[in-house]
């Protein structure tokens, strides 16, 4: 067996996607005998303290400012005492960093920057992916339609989509304890799990949320996340739809109230510069079952099947979210169908064993020179 040591190098550890999926990956890893890793985090900002449960050392080197040359000096100090056969960065800064240390100690270098697919990049992200790139040996994309969107050159590309681990719906809380805890009195819930910054777009859900319960009074509207916009979200729910449009903040046990929902919904702004990549908030409502009516954004139909597992649908439009989400509530049926086709679409096509696989061989492959 190869003993391989790999560093991973990241911005943060907030509840983001990207962030969810090295925990996931490093956990898979460490469950084999062969791997030896060490993590550095750019930032005091840690929202998955799990980290710290893995018995790997964590470094985290707090920048001085934005783009801190200092980082590269001390990220040359843990390569040399660590000396890791491979680098693999999941942020454009950090891949900066990384790609210096890299060449400096003759370390493989897997830059895994690109968890979007925006039609047009930020010039920051162009310019980040134009020195980084010709001197990566792989660039890898959670995505077919990042690798499209980023341009990246054939011979190194891989796309490894996300991948679900089904253990982690096997502590669930009990689903009276979830409805009990939010004070959920109706029979049927829907959510919405993500960021709320300005890339996901709770308007458009809450607005088609207040036009579905003016027309019933037996769902409850579930809005999981936190951020920049959240007092801005509370601010547009009227008082008389304040006990059925609910906010929870950022929850670490998602998979214990996805579990409660009857439909699963991301609604994604649409914006040139930023796309879906993968969504891991999609994977989570298929994995347990629920049908899913997301935007048509980036690589959202890499995993979604239109009419199959759900709804695409096309951004900022209200009037199609709320016809959709009606729809599914009066055909009870077909909601519970497409749950089940997205479940098993998930089981088969998006397992986290799938996705350990894919880094292994990407691993084992430019160890051994060969090409992917």
């Amino acid at each position: 067996d190869l003993n391989m040591k790999i560093l991973m190098i990241i911005d943060t550890l907030t509840a983001g996607g990207k962030e969810r999926r090295m925990l996931e990956l490093i956990k898979g890893l460490l469950q084999k005998k062969e791997y030896y890793i060490e993590v550095v985090i750019l930032s005091e900002n840690i929202f998955y303290d799990q980290i710290f449960n893995l018995n790997i050392k964590v470094h985290t080197l707090i920048r001085k400012i934005k783009k801190d040359p200092l980082i590269i000096i001390n990220l040359f100090k843990i390569c040399k005492k660590f000396n890791p056969d491979i680098i693999q960065s999941w942020e454009p800064m950090a891949s900066v960093y990384s790609l210096v240390v890299a060449k400096l100690l003759g370390i493989k270098l897997i830059n895994a920057m690109i968890v979007d697919a925006p039609s047009k990049l930020l010039y920051k992200l162009w310019i980040r992916s134009k020195i980084t790139f010709p001197l990566s040996d792989i660039i890898s994309a959670n995505s077919y339609a990042g690798l499209r969107s980023y341009k990246v050159p054939v011979n190194k590309s891989i796309c490894v989509h996300n991948g679900f681990d089904f253990e982690r719906t096997k502590s669930i809380e009990n689903a009276d304890l979830v409805r009990k805890k939010f004070n959920i009195r109706t029979d049927k819930v829907i959510g919405m799990v993500g960021s709320m910054s300005k890339r996901k777009d709770f308007k458009t859900y809450l607005l088609a949320a207040k036009r579905i319960l003016e027309k019933r009074i037996d769902v409850t509207f579930l809005a999981v996340g936190s951020g920049e916009n959240y007092e801005r979200y509370v601010s547009i729910v009227e008082d008389q739809f304040k006990d059925k449009i609910i906010f929870t903040g950022n929850q670490k046990d998602v998979e214990s109230i996805i579990n409660i929902f009857n439909i699963g919904v991301l609604i994604s702004e649409n914006d040139r510069y930023w796309n879906e990549g993968i969504s891991n908030s999609i994977l989570e409502y298929m994995a347990l079952g629920k049908p899913v009516i997301a935007t048509d954004s980036g690589g959202t139909k890499e995993i979604v099947v239109n009419n199959k597992t759900g709804f695409i649908i096309q951004p900022e439009n209200v009037d199609e979210l709320f016809s959709k989400i009606d729809y599914l509530l009066d055909h009870t049926d077909i909601a519970q169908e497409m749950g089940e086709n997205g479940k098993c679409r998930v089981q088969t096509e998006f397992s986290i064993d799938k996705m350990i696989s894919a880094y292994e061989e990407i691993y084992e492959s430019i160890l051994s020179n060969k090409s992917t």
